[in-house]
């Protein structure tokens, strides 16, 4: 029944209220390599945003990425502004634990980075990902034009057509145009740079996402 009960989402109606400001400071820079997390960003620069369950192991997965610019954590998804951490652990806000990845388009594609997230954890589980269970570690994509749309799609129609050969059950991972995307607060900013040994149960399936069916629709 406690499983059932965060694996439900939250009605609109029945989420948290929250706020129409943040609690605490947003850290403007990134810890690890010193570029913005905050816009402005440089020209020519992309954003992109996955939730892939604890947002500590996937965005330290990014920031390492050649051709990512900047990475930070935060919530989106959901129907509560302005969350805390504590009020999304509830599983009444409807917000997914997300990653922005700030990354330049010339040297690493968005079909690479959407490659990259379904490789790298398991989008077959639904309300959750490893032992942490509950809505706010859904599998998700959200994505800020059509053209990311349309990858976003592609990919999990061929990756989930490769996992279920491989024994998977179907793929879960939600696929939504971004809404307002809320900064988690600072500890967790690149948590795994200031916490090196830290929590971690970030695994993929073994099973390979086919980029090249879908990376002319990156052009």
């Amino acid at each position: 029944m406690l499983f059932r009960s965060k694996a439900r989402m939250v009605e609109p109606e029945r989420a948290l209220a929250g706020r129409d400001h943040y609690l605490y400071p947003v850290p403007e820079t990134h810890a690890a390599n010193g570029n913005r997390i905050q816009a402005p960003f440089p020209d020519g620069l992309q954003t992109a945003y996955f939730g892939m369950g604890c947002f500590w192991g996937a965005e330290r997965l990014f920031w390492e990425t050649p051709g990512v610019y900047s990475t930070a954590v935060g919530y989106t998804g959901g129907f509560t502004p302005f969350p805390t951490y504590e009020e999304t652990c509830t599983n009444q806000t409807g917000q997914t634990e997300t990653v922005l990845v700030v990354f330049d388009p010339v040297k690493i594609s968005y079909a690479q980075l959407v490659q990259m997230f379904f490789e790298e954890h398991d989008p077959t589980q639904g309300m959750r990902q490893g032992n942490d269970v509950g809505t706010t570690y859904r599998s998700a994509i959200y994505t800020v034009d059509a053209a990311q749309a349309a990858i976003a799609d592609r990919a999990r129609a061929a990756f989930d057509q490769r996992a279920q050969a491989a024994g998977y059950p179907p793929v879960t991972t939600e696929i939504a145009e971004l809404g307002p995307f809320y900064y988690a607060e600072p500890y967790h900013q690149q948590y795994l740079h200031k916490v090196p040994h830290g929590y971690c149960n970030l695994a993929g399936t073994g099973v390979s996402c086919p980029v090249g069916l879908f990376a002319d629709a990156d052009a």
